[in-house]
């Protein structure tokens, strides 16, 4: 998954861990635990902007990291230099294949707080390593994707463009965000190297600076329609919307674009009042006969602009948006962690639990087997059921669910449907999972958030979608609390 650059054009990624991982690695080796199996589970704690769920992304990603994942002679070298690495560890290092076992959700999903998107089962010092590049890639397409869901749903059946490339915080988050964003429903990216590498497709207008070149605004609007008369969206903020951008982009395609033969494809506001310019603009445009000529908003968007813009009536086709997106500028991080929850000890696998004085960072112990359930009567997802590996739900008869925070609160469900939400994605470390298109991904992303209610996906005070614990999953973490002296959360 890396992308190279002039300094390091064959950049290898392994080295882009967390340095404890590493000294983590030559302990395990030096004590004889390396080889040891472990279980880790990589989940988010909270939903960001207090959402009500999010769009699960990165996993191609991911799963290129792992193939490609092996220690060069250069990075033995490095380490070496370091000084505190055993010779046999960094032996170990220079031979690494990777072998462990993974299962995740498939990209699009929709998912929710302390639910595994990640278990990777293997020997101790390859879980360890992981830890770092698993949780950057998951964490930023996750989040990337969960705002631009939450912006495509403020549109309301209208379009909307990726255009943050160059408010990224970095290229590489230009490069995933854009493909992030597509994944959850943006129809495309300003970002052409996103459709060279993912299929993405590249979209764009004009610039101000188009404008500024010309003598006259009306010469610059007609040039690049005649350059481009099938295609052309003028941008029309340079100096005054509606006293000359509008006119003479009217103008312009009454002189250039219809002559040709062809339709004039749009305008583009990137400043003012968007709600009020955009209705003006579209009295202009349908007085002159231009009813089918689309308009696009840009200029600092997010969700809420978006929805408020509408509600105040804005005649607005598409919009591009920037920066709020690519940097999920609200709250630009999500919380994912990556904690060991088993061991396995002569085949039996035994649960661990990490406990705190802050209950949300108590772990949920054991390896996972995680179902949704869904109501056979209108597909709509009901509530997740963390279980203990070896159980099975059984959705031919009533189950019962309940809060794992407040146990007597309980709902016996039937009717229903219960679908695992992990699917393995590497055996021993060979991929055993066909990787999805990314068109195939965006239309399971849809699918999957119209299994949610509506009150889920408010902007505000969303219902909360529960994820519950199996009795028996429950049962294990409230004796391994109570042992711990912690009693009960």
């Amino acid at each position: 998954m890396a992308v190279p650059n002039e300094e390091h054009p064959d950049l290898n990624l392994s080295l882009l861990c967390d340095f404890y991982e590493l000294t983590m690695g030559n302990a395990y080796y030096a004590n004889g635990l390396g080889e040891r199996i472990t279980y880790f589970d990589l989940y988010f704690r909270s939903l960001p902007e207090k959402g009500g769920y999010c769009i699960a992304a990165g996993l191609e990603q991911a799963v290129r990291y792992l193939q490609a994942l092996r220690f060069t002679e250069q990075d033995i070298a490095f380490l070496r230099a370091k000084g505190i690495f055993d010779e046999g560890f960094l032996r170990y290092l220079a031979d690494f294949r990777f072998c462990c076992d993974v299962w995740a959700v498939p990209e699009g999903t929709a998912v929710f707080p302390n639910e595994p998107l990640v278990t990777v089962r293997g020997p101790a010092i390859q879980t360890h390593l992981l830890e770092t590049m698993l949780l950057l890639t998951i964490n930023h397409q996750t989040l990337i994707a969960t705002k631009a869901s939450r912006i495509v749903r403020a549109a309301g059946g209208r379009t909307v463009m990726e255009f943050g490339s160059r408010r990224a915080q970095g290229y590489s988050s230009a490069i995933y965000g854009a493909r992030a964003a597509y994944i959850a429903g943006c129809i495309g990216s300003a970002c052409t190297l996103a459709e060279k590498l993912f299929g993405v497709p590249a979209l764009g207008t004009m610039s101000h600076a188009w404008v500024q070149m010309f003598d006259s605004e009306l010469e610059a609007f007609r040039t690049y329609a005649r350059q481009y008369p099938d295609s052309a969206t003028l941008l029309v903020d340079t100096y005054n919307v509606l006293e000359s951008g509008l006119p003479n982009a009217i103008r312009a395609f009454q002189e250039e674009v219809l002559p040709r033969g062809f339709r004039p494809k749009g305008i583009r506001i990137d400043s003012g009042d968007i709600a009020y310019l955009s209705k003006q603009a579209r009295r202009m445009l349908d007085e002159a006969g231009l009813n089918d000529c689309k308009i696009t908003a840009s200029n600092s968007l997010d969700e809420y602009i978006i929805r408020d813009t509408i509600l105040q009536g804005a005649a607005v086709d598409n919009f591009g948006v920037g920066e709020r997106l690519i940097t999920a500028r609200n709250e630009p991080v999500l919380g994912g962690v990556y904690k060991l929850v088993a061991v396995e000890e002569e085949g039996e696998i035994i649960p661990k639990i990490k406990v705190s004085e802050n209950v949300s960072k108590i772990t949920t112990p054991h390896f996972k087997r995680p179902y949704r359930l869904f109501d056979r009567r209108n597909g709509k997802a009901i509530a997740d059921v963390l279980c203990v590996h070896d159980e099975r739900i059984n959705d031919k008869k009533p189950y019962l669910l309940f809060d794992p925070e407040y146990p007597w609160k309980r709902k016996r469900v039937s009717n229903f449907e219960a679908r695992e939400l992990l699917v393995q994605v590497f055996k021993r470390g060979k991929l055993c999972y066909d990787l999805p298109a990314l068109e195939e991904i965006r239309a399971h992303c849809a699918a999957s958030q119209d299994t949610l209610w509506d009150e889920v996906k408010r902007f505000e005070n969303p219902h909360r979608y529960y994820v519950d614990l199996s009795r028996k999953l429950w049962e294990t973490k409230q004796a391994m609390l109570e042992q711990s002296g912690a009693g009960t959360p």
